[in-house]
């Protein structure tokens, strides 16, 4: 990617272009650098390579706007730009080889309760689901890359704190979690009936990366590897498996568990 870079930086002045052709060789170097990424790409990456006095912003945005009716489109999530196939396509790509794994109804549920909760406990998780946690739920979050360890409650305990990646805004398509569908949404969407408690709400997401007012940060490295949504590798029995088993032990024991 960098050589690919470095064929546009050496452009001589007196063979700049006008203010249009500019905007296209910019969508073009764009275009270059995202297809030649092995990942997405942040707008301040992709700014470092933009000419001179361009903005990656406005450059994104009309790149965008020119792959919209194509079978790849441009798009935005977790602060980081992909090319992706575009979504009435996906079924030509589906081979129908592998097993398709899905998440049980307990793990979307603790999924769901994070992202529009957190920061959250496991015991805050259980008080609002009305069930305990099975224990290979969080593992699960955890495991996928979607859930991480944020740091300690300023509770009794000190129970750990969890939140969302980017790779879960990224995997659902998300630049940011407050695009999280709101109460309207849902209802809109017919996943209520109209029979709501009076006052039902629901909470404004938010995941940044700074710890609340009532969070203490994890005394270790618990949870560095899934800040970045990817597992530590090593012999050793994962440092997060220790934190939740401690955390677990000091759990009471509780009835109604789902499996």
């Amino acid at each position: 990617m960098a050589e690919l870079a470095q064929l546009f930086a050496h452009i001589e002045p007196s063979q700049r272009l006008s203010r249009d052709d500019g905007l296209v060789e910019a969508m073009r170097i764009a275009e270059a650098l995202l297809f030649a990424a092995a990942e997405p790409l942040a707008e301040r990456d992709i700014e470092k390579r933009m000419p001179r006095g361009v903005a990656a912003g406005a450059v994104l945005h009309a790149l965008k706007a020119d792959y919209a009716a194509r079978g790849v489109n441009l798009v935005h999530a977790g602060g980081k730009w992909m090319f992706r196939t575009a979504a009435d396509l996906a079924w030509l790509l589906a081979t129908g080889e592998g097993e398709v794994k899905r998440l049980s109804r307990a793990a979307l549920e603790t999924l769901a309760i994070v992202a529009y909760h957190q920061p959250v406990t496991r015991a805050e998780i259980e008080d609002i689901r009305g069930v305990a946690i099975s224990k290979g739920t969080l593992d699960l979050l955890l495991e996928t890359g979607w859930v991480r360890l944020r740091g300690r409650r300023r509770a009794p305990g000190r129970p750990i704190t969890y939140g969302t990646t980017e790779a879960f805004l990224i995997h659902f398509g998300l630049e940011a979690i407050g695009d999280l569908p709101g109460l309207e949404e849902l209802r809109g969407a017919g996943l209520f009936d109209g029979r709501l408690p009076q006052g039902f709400g629901i909470p404004e997401p938010c995941d940044g990366i700074g710890l609340s007012e009532d969070e203490d940060p994890l005394e270790d490295d618990t949870g560095a590897d899934f800040v970045a949504g990817a597992p530590a590798a090593g012999p050793k029995k994962l440092a997060w498996r220790e934190d939740l088993a401690r955390t677990e032990e000091a759990q009471p024991a509780s009835e109604g568990c789902d499996f």
